[in-house]
């Protein structure tokens, strides 16, 4: 019984024994009582000097050159690529609607002249001594007759006179085939004017959009087979809307 109390004793002893070496040495595990709860600031990840804060990363170091150098260049390139694809969608596209637009507008005015109307010239039977001539638009767009008509009667060296009187409101405009009139008074009916001649050849010049300002062709109006007779007298209208409105003077 001794024998065996004496061997009990002894493994205890040798347990205890090494109990204890394993705690001194790290690889046994020691008892420090109730556990306690980390610190979130001890244990978040903090970013360093040099990393990005957003992502707690140091960013990519370029260790050649080479790779920086061509990061850079590309974003340029990239960049101003974009900028001119950006800039030149806009520019052409919005540019050349606009002037499509405008050309393509039937509302845009222009001016009357030899080669958007067709001119007749022709004398009528009242009043007395006058001649009427007519202005037809023959274009596609809308135009202005400005002022009055500049008559030339065969090589003639003077301007008739537009006799203020007639001068309308506002400009006479012309829609394609509408017609504008001038009315022109030959030759005194009481023959007090002198200079009187027969004339062949009639030239119709037009004005601009400021007095005797060129307005564009001229045009040749036919006159009849047995001319015209006129004197000092001569004088024109305004151009008008309405037919009457340019005989009625």
């Amino acid at each position: 019984m001794r024998i065996r109390r004496t061997s009990h004793l002894l493994a205890l002893t040798a347990l205890a024994a090494l109990a204890l070496t394993a705690c001194e040495d790290g690889t046994g595990v020691k008892d420090e009582g109730a556990s306690h709860p980390a610190s979130s600031t001890a244990t978040a990840a903090q970013p360093k000097p040099g990393t990005d804060k957003s992502t707690g990363t140091a960013p990519a170091k370029d260790t050649t050159g080479s790779a920086g150098s061509s990061g850079t260049t590309g974003g340029k390139a990239g960049g101003k690529e974009g900028g001119t694809t950006g800039g030149g969608t806009g520019a052409g596209t919005g540019g050349g609607t606009g002037d499509k637009a405008a050309d393509d507008s039937s509302d845009s005015r222009v001016l009357c002249n030899g080669s958007n109307t067709r001119v007749t010239a022709q004398t009528v039977p009242r009043p007395l001594n006058h001649m009427l001539l007519t202005v037809t638009n023959t274009g596609s767009r809308t135009c202005d007759l400005t002022y009055n008509p500049v008559l030339r009667f065969d090589e003639m060296q003077w301007v008739p006179q537009a006799a203020k009187e007639t001068q309308p409101q506002a400009v006479t405009t012309l829609a394609p085939g509408e017609s504008g009139y001038a009315g022109v008074l030959l030759s005194a009916a009481d023959g007090s004017g002198d200079g009187g001649q027969t004339a062949r050849k009639l030239t119709v010049a037009f004005q601009g959009y400021t007095p005797n300002s060129d307005g564009g062709a001229s045009a040749t109006p036919p006159l009849p087979a047995k001319g015209v007779y006129y004197d000092s007298s001569l004088t024109v209208t305004y151009w008008q809307q309405d037919m009457d409105d340019a005989l009625s003077w």
